[in-house]
C-alpha cells in the first residue's frame, strides 16, 4: 500500500518537473531564470535612493508598412499627445518625463525626425540609433550607421559629439533584438564582431535588453556591464564584467540593462508566474505593482546601490498601445512614481534620458557621490550644444 502511494507521489513530482521544464524551455526561460534565482539585489537604508527612471522607445512610424498618412498620423500623435501628457508631471529636479526615441535607420524620412527633433529641443527627450537588419556585413554596417549618424546629427542636432575627440557618439537598440547575432538561426543580424564595430562607430551603450521571451535574452540579468566582443562567435554579450565604483572599462561595449523577473502576481493557469520584462503596452499596462517590482530590482553600478536605474522600453507607434502610453494608464504610472519615489527623504526621482544614464553610470564608475543630477552631461554633452558652441566661436 505504501509502495503505490511513495510511486504515485514520485510519478506526480516528475510529472510536475517535466511540466516546469517544458514551460521553462517555452519561454526560453532556462537562459536566464538560475541568474533570477541567485541574485540578491541590495537594500539601502541609511541614505537616500535616487530613482533614474529611462523611458526608451523602438520608435517605429512605419511599423506594419503603414502607407504615409498613417505614419504622419502616428508622429503626429505623438508630438502632440506626449508634450501634453509629460507637461502634467516633475521630477525632484523640475524636468518632466524624457522619452528616448531610438529611431530605425531603415524607416528614415526627413519629415517625422523634424518633428520629433523639435519635441526633444523642447526638453521632452532625445533621439538615438535603431537598426533592423539581415544577413548583413561589416562592411555595410559600419556604412549604414555611420551615414545615418551624419544624418541625425547634421538634420536634425541630434547625437552628441565627444567634447574630447569630436566624435560622434550614439545609443543602439537593435532590432528583433538580434544584437550581436544572438538568434539561433542568424536572422535579424549576420554579424558576430557587432559589438566590436558598434564601438568603433562610436556607441556609447546598448539599451536593447531585456529581450525575454526571445532566446536573443542574455544569462547576465538585471546588470550593467561591459561585454567584450569574441568576433568569431555569436551573443557575446551572454555575459560581461559588472561596471564598478573604481572601475575601468574592460570590454568594447557598455550593455544597460532594464528589470527582468517573474510576476507573481499575474499567472498563468493560477500557477506559472508571467515574465516581467519592463515591456509597457496595452496588454501591459504600467500598474503600481509592476513600478514596484521595476524599482525593487536595483539595477546599479556596482558599489553605488543609491543610484538605482529604470529601463523600460515599448514600440511606441503601434496603435493598438498608445491610448496607454499617452493616456490615463502613463499619466498614472508617472504619478504614482512622483507620489511614491520622489518623497526626497526614502527617495528621489530622475527623469532621464539614455544619453544621461550613460553619463550618471560613468561617473559613478568613477566614484563621485551626491545628486546624480549634477552629472547629466558628465560625459557627453545635451545634442546640439557642442554645435551652438562651435557656431558662436566660428
Amino acid at each position: 500500500m505504501w509502495t503505490i502511494a511513495l510511486l504515485t507521489a514520485l510519478a506526480l513530482v516528475l510529472m510536475l518537473a517535466i511540466s516546469i521544464a517544458f514551460a521553462l524551455r517555452a519561454r526560453n526561460m532556462q537562459i536566464w531564470i538560475g541568474s533570477y534565482l541567485r541574485r540578491r539585489p541590495p537594500r539601502v537604508t541609511d541614505k537616500p535612493v535616487h530613482v533614474m527612471f529611462c523611458f526608451v522607445d523602438h520608435f517605429e512610424p512605419a511599423w506594419g508598412k503603414a502607407d504615409l498618412a498613417t505614419q504622419r498620423a502616428r508622429v503626429d500623435r505623438w508630438c502632440n499627445d506626449y508634450r501634453k501628457l509629460a507637461n502634467t508631471h516633475r521630477d525632484a529636479d523640475g524636468r518632466p518625463p524624457q522619452h528616448t526615441f531610438f529611431y530605425p535607420e531603415e524607416e528614415y524620412l526627413e519629415e517625422h525626425l523634424q518633428k520629433l527633433a523639435t519635441l526633444c529641443a523642447d526638453g521632452f527627450g532625445e533621439i538615438e540609433v535603431h537598426l533592423h537588419h539581415d544577413n548583413d556585413t561589416p562592411d555595410n554596417f559600419r556604412v549604414t550607421i555611420d551615414r545615418f549618424n551624419k544624418v541625425l546629427h547634421e538634420r536634425h542636432h541630434a547625437l552628441p559629439r565627444d567634447p574630447k575627440t569630436g566624435e560622434l557618439r550614439f545609443g543602439f537598440i537593435h532590432g528583433n533584438w538580434c544584437l550581436d547575432n544572438s538568434r539561433a538561426d542568424g536572422r535579424w543580424c549576420g554579424i558576430n564582431n557587432e559589438l566590436i564595430l558598434l564601438r568603433e562607430l562610436g556607441c556609447y551603450a546598448d539599451f536593447t535588453l531585456p529581450s525575454a521571451p526571445s532566446e536573443t535574452q542574455t544569462r547576465m540579468i538585471n546588470a550593467i556591464y561591459y561585454a567584450k566582443d569574441d568576433p568569431t562567435r555569436p551573443k557575446s554579450h551572454n555575459t560581461g564584467e559588472l561596471v564598478r565604483v573604481g572601475g575601468k572599462p574592460s570590454g568594447d561595449l557598455m550593455i544597460v540593462q532594464g528589470p527582468l523577473g517573474l510576476n507573481w502576481r499575474s499567472r498563468r493557469f493560477g500557477i506559472i508566474p508571467r515574465i516581467e520584462n519592463a515591456d509597457i503596452r496595452h496588454a501591459c499596462p504600467p500598474t503600481p505593482d509592476r513600478v514596484d517590482a521595476w524599482i525593487d530590482t536595483s539595477v546599479h553600478v556596482e558599489g553605488r546601490p543609491e543610484w538605482i536605474f529604470v529601463k523600460i522600453h515599448t514600440h511606441g507607434t503601434q496603435e493598438r498601445d498608445m491610448d496607454t502610453l499617452l493616456g490615463d494608464a502613463t499619466d498614472r504610472m508617472h504619478r504614482y512614481l512622483e507620489n511614491t519615489y520622489n518623497d526626497r527623504r526614502r527617495y528621489v526621482l530622475h527623469y532621464v534620458t539614455a544619453r544621461e544614464v550613460y553619463n550618471i553610470i560613468k561617473a559613478a564608475e568613477a566614484g563621485l557621490t551626491g545628486n546624480p543630477h549634477d552629472y547629466r552631461d558628465y560625459e557627453l554633452p545635451r545634442p546640439g550644444t557642442v554645435i551652438a558652441a562651435q557656431a558662436q566661436t566660428a
